[in-house]
């Protein structure tokens, strides 16, 4: 099996670290270079992790910032959703707590005729 990748995105923090405590005082930096975002993308771009990114607007995080992408971005081992079964709702004592548990259904009984 194949290890699954991730990252963490450091933009807020080497920000931080270089006195840029507002995500304003990027935007004009990234528009000196040519990057129009709006404000809610530059907010975005801080304080989220970016799913997409073009290269210009990483090349221009990198120049304003004077980093690495070592820096900016640390790739990271993903970590595995544990899946749930049927047997994780439900106690194998029957009590309720796990989900449905005392609501199980019991195997009907046909008793003969008494007649």
């Amino acid at each position: 099996m194949t290890a699954k990748l991730d990252y963490q995105w450091h933009l807020r923090e080497l920000m931080a670290q270089r006195g840029m405590f507002s995500t304003t005082d990027l935007r004009p930096l990234l528009a000196e270079r040519g990057i129009d975002l709006s404000a809610s993308q530059t907010y975005r771009l801080v304080t989220e992790k970016p799913e997409r990114l073009s290269m210009k607007t990483l090349m221009a995080v990198l120049d304003i910032l004077g980093c690495r992408m070592e820096e900016l971005i640390e790739p990271v081992r993903a970590t595995a959703k544990a899946r749930r079964t049927a047997s994780d709702q439900a106690p194998a004592d029957g009590t309720a707590e796990g989900g449905v548990g005392s609501f199980r259904p019991r195997r009907a009984r046909i008793l003969p005729d008494s007649q």
